[in-house]
């Protein structure tokens, strides 16, 4: 249990993911944004308004920062080191 919650708080995750989450961020912003607005607008309610865009703020927050497995699927395979040959050394 200590070992999947030190991965979480590490926060390493592949570009793929990274890719994912920018898109799944921009998209939800974008969408709570326009939903939030109309329902302001309906209920002519700013707590509304601010309540359904705060709201959607904390459930994004708890998909999009910590480090989902589903971030990490494409990890990046480094090439290995080369050893320096010794008239490259000095």
């Amino acid at each position: 249990m200590n070992n999947y919650v030190n991965q979480l708080i590490e926060g390493k995750i592949d570009f793929e993911g990274q890719k994912k989450v920018e898109e799944i961020v921009r998209n939800t912003l974008i969408g709570t944004t326009v939903v939030s607005f109309a329902l302001g607008f309906v209920l002519q309610s700013l707590r509304v308004t601010f309540g359904t865009f705060g709201l959607s703020a904390v459930v994004l927050l708890l998909v999009a920062v910590p480090q989902w497995p589903m971030y990490n699927r494409n990890p990046v395979e480094w090439l290995p080191i080369k050893e320096a040959k010794e008239s490259e050394k000095k």
